[in-house]
């Protein structure tokens, strides 16, 4: 069995519906379909909520007003017969007369705006389970309330999920397409919760290690994962090969075209996973496995796969004499980063200072005053960037640092990561030189 996902854009159109139906039925193959959100809902959902916490519950009503037009003329699209229409606009009322109901709640909580937000699959869903069932397939809509649960720390129970999907697929092992929500989930306290923005992906990831799937495809609107940001370089090209290794690196650090949570469950379970384009559904895509690429004996010096860059850093620089030749200061620091639940993306040491990078500074002030009772505090630096190389950086392969930093010249470089693992060189520069540093490693490297 696979497991397909259909991201926003995917399915933002009545006609690209139509196509992804085209798509899953080209082959015999038993698939479960992941579909997130029609673009732009998840966004107005959001707007909604914001309206209702600021107390504009008339303005509140209107956006759902608008949004609601918007899915009466799609189904008008979507939908071939008068059966079908009838059963698409069933599913738009019901919806939305359940989000009316979340505007008129006061006070308005983070539990209704996560079942609001969580109407965006839950329509989306509905609406092509319908047009599949209108169109003779065999297909069910399998609500993913039922079986995706996170725990307490917002992390998903694979065990739990797996035992689940297993009895809930039983009854409907005559089923060849299965269709299912990305992204929304249950809490421990059995409340309507979600695996956070982008979270399809993780969804996909999470059903196809649990079933041990043959494949988990991921379908979006581009070939596959590329060398560089093909929105600031011009000249990239799509990789068509990747460990999960190396395509966790880049999606962490920024290639938007997958999840960063994606590869932990699929890697787990050891399912492959494909990166497929909508708009070209011949293209390739690029693979991810657990099996490294076998480079022609030409190619034997390319170990440069992709480079990827992660915005909105902030640098900490922390100093004390305590650390010469001391032990368990590390532990005391990172114990603070720990309480506060901040990860550190990038570390550097020297005998009396650590430089550390965060992304998330909603508690950068408790975690300045905690380090200040044993350490001194430059001032942090705000708006850094961190580019990311990725490849094959084994010690057989001499000079990679060098032609990194060649590549480089003329940029001003705050902090170097290299060594921690074999398929990733770090760079902390200021988020102004992003875009000239991207293209002058594309320039250097590839």
């Amino acid at each position: 069995m696979h497991v397909w996902k259909f991201g926003g854009t995917s399915v933002g159109k009545p006609e690209r519906m139509h196509s992804i139906r085209s798509l899953v039925t080209a082959d015999a193959g038993r698939k479960i379909i992941v579909l997130s959100a029609l673009s732009g809902t998840t966004n107005a959902l959001l707007s909604i909520g914001e309206s209702l916490k600021a107390g504009q519950e008339d303005e509140a009503a209107e956006k759902v007003e608008h949004l609601k037009a918007h899915y009466d003329s799609f189904v008008r699209e979507l939908y071939k017969t008068s059966e079908g229409l009838a059963a698409g606009q069933q599913i738009i009322e019901n919806e939305f007369s359940f989000i009316r109901s979340l505007v008129r709640i006061r006070p308005f909580t983070l539990k209704q705006e996560k079942e609001l937000v969580a109407e965006g699959e839950l329509l989306s869903t509905q609406m092509f389970a319908a047009y599949l069932n209108e169109q003779g397939e065999k297909a069910v809509l399998l609500p993913a309330l039922e079986f995706m649960r996170i725990d307490a720390d917002g992390e998903p129970e694979l065990d739990v999920i797996e035992q689940k999907l297993r009895d809930i697929l039983k009854p409907h092992a005559d089923k060849q397409l299965i269709v299912t929500q990305g992204f929304i989930c249950r809490n421990p306290r059995g409340e309507v919760d979600n695996l956070k923005r982008g979270g399809s992906d993780y969804t996909a990831s999470l059903i196809g290690g649990a079933i041990r799937a043959d494949e988990i495809q991921i379908w979006t609107d581009i070939d596959g994962m590329h060398n560089n940001d093909p929105r600031i370089v011009k000249g990239t090209f799509p990789i068509r090969e990747l460990t999960f290794d190396e395509a966790a690196e880049l999606a962490y650090f920024g290639a938007k075209i997958l999840h960063p949570s994606t590869i932990t469950p699929a890697k787990m379970r050891g399912v492959p996973v494909r990166l497929k384009n909508t708009m070209d559904p011949e293209a390739p895509g690029t693979l991810i496995s657990d099996k490294k690429a076998e480079s022609l004996p030409s190619e034997s010096s390319v170990v440069f796969k992709a480079v990827a860059a992660k915005d909105n850093i902030t640098a900490l620089y922390i100093h004390s004499t305590r650390m010469l030749n001391a032990y368990g200061f590390l532990r005391r620091i990172f114990e603070i980063f720990e309480r506060y639940k901040t990860p550190v993306d990038m570390l550097a040491t020297s005998e009396v200072s650590v430089s550390v990078t965060i992304d998330n500074t909603d508690n950068l002030a408790a975690i300045q005053a905690e380090l200040g009772q044993f350490c001194q505090l430059e001032e942090p630096d705000y708006d850094q960037t961190i580019v990311c190389i990725v490849g094959n950086f084994s010690a057989d392969h001499p000079g990679i640092a060098s032609q990194v930093l060649k590549s480089l010249e003329g940029i001003p470089i705050r902090m170097i990561s290299y060594g921690g693992t074999e398929n990733n060189i770090s760079l902390l520069m200021h988020g102004k030189h992003k875009a000239e540093a991207l293209n002058a490693l594309n320039a250097g490297l590839f």
